[in-house]
């Protein structure tokens, strides 16, 4: 990694009423989050899955892509995608949500990509596992962490860098993190990784390293700018902080109803409404949503839609269904999720300075009318 002068500027946070500048209209405009509607399909089109990209898109060969394996192991591995497709094949289907997905909802802001709450998506990713190619290329007894790269370059706060993430050895070596070369059925798009990229089940998407070139085991933690400044979670700009890693568990709503042009608040008819969305975590299994009515003052149980085969249902959201008698009124909806590791949602913000793993309760505004 080089530095480069007078490029970025430090992180900084919003003044208290200062708006969305040009520069993340720009990052707005190039990443695009879900749709909510787009909440009703189990497995999100890959259209309207959501999309970050950190640098460029790499213009990359698949004929002539190749994954080197090294560091600290015993035989280094170089192997085209026809050799990676000619090892076992799974599909796995997974939520991948942004770490600062919600970021633009804090007070203050910290300026960055300014997510709302609709960076996430599940798709049915196809590769090959990631853990018998590292057992081939045998770990070094003094193996700590395994650090994935990416064909995308740029620079960020300062320092030029391919895009590095890494992982501990015991975490890459899950039988459940894969190196994708399909997405949905089909081969991965450019702009979400292809020819190769890491997908890692039940961690925020900054793990899942698109453009995927190589593979280097160390015998020490990566200090890399991903992991060691980027993705920490820190109360002010002198702490050091703490990675950010699993995703916290967290329940959307499926807007009701239809929706006013700019404002997006919902209107509904009088009458029975259903109330329903999706719930996942990245720790355990997701037990238990709540719903909310009057804007956190009671809640309600929803019914949970079973989970899938473990193959399926482990990594993936679940479907969530409540039914709302609807009267005429202004409402606040919410929703709420609980894992079996017993986290659950807050209703007040958990801020840190980047606006990383924020699971706020969701809040969305509703019109109840009886009239068109």
């Amino acid at each position: 990694m080089t530095t480069v002068d007078g490029v970025s500027p430090p992180a900084r946070l919003a003044d208290p009423d200062e708006g969305i500048s040009i520069e993340e209209l720009g990052l707005a405009a190039r990443n695009h989050a879900l749709p909510l509607e787009a909440l009703r399909y189990d497995v999100t089109p890959v259209g309207l899955h959501y999309l970050l990209i950190h640098y460029d898109i790499p213009d990359l060969d698949t004929g002539t892509h190749l994954l080197t394996v090294d560091g600290r192991v015993e035989h280094p591995l170089t192997l085209d995608l026809a050799a990676l497709r000619a090892r076992p094949r799974v599909t796995r289907r997974v939520t991948l949500e942004c770490a600062g997905n919600g970021r633009a909802l804090l007070t203050p802001r910290p300026i960055s990509q300014p997510w709302l709450s609709g960076a996430v998506g599940t798709a049915e990713w196809t590769g090959t596992p990631l853990a018998p190619l590292l057992r081939e290329a045998g770990l070094a007894p003094d193996a700590v962490d395994v650090v994935f790269t990416g064909a995308d370059h740029g620079v960020e706060r300062g320092v030029e860098q391919d895009y590095q993430r890494g992982l501990p050895v015991a975490e890459a070596l899950r039988e459940e993190v894969l190196l994708a070369y399909e997405m949905n059925g089909a081969p991965l798009l450019p702009q979400h990784g292809a020819p190769l990229r890491l997908v890692v089940p039940g961690w925020y998407g900054m793990a899942h390293v698109k453009w995927l070139t190589r593979i280097t085991v160390l015998d020490r933690e990566f200090d890399g700018y991903q992991n060691a400044v980027a993705y920490r979670l820190r109360s002010s700009a002198d702490d050091p902080g703490v990675p950010v890693t699993r995703i916290e568990p967290r329940a959307l709503v499926q807007p009701p109803g239809f929706p006013d042009f700019m404002s997006r608040t919902r209107v509904v008819r009088t009458g029975p409404c259903l109330v329903e969305g999706r719930a996942w975590s990245g720790h355990a299994p997701v037990t238990a949503v709540e719903v909310t009515t009057d804007g956190g003052v009671s809640w309600e149980a929803a019914t949970l839609d079973p989970a899938g085969p473990e193959a399926d249902g482990r990594w993936a959201w679940r479907r969530w269904r409540y039914e709302w008698p609807a009267t005429p009124g202004r409402y606040v909806l919410g929703v709420r999720a609980t894992d079996a590791s017993g986290r659950t949602q807050p209703v007040e913000q958990p801020w840190n300075r980047g606006g990383f793993a924020n699971n706020l309760v969701q809040r969305v505004e509703v019109v109840v009318t009886g009239s068109a």
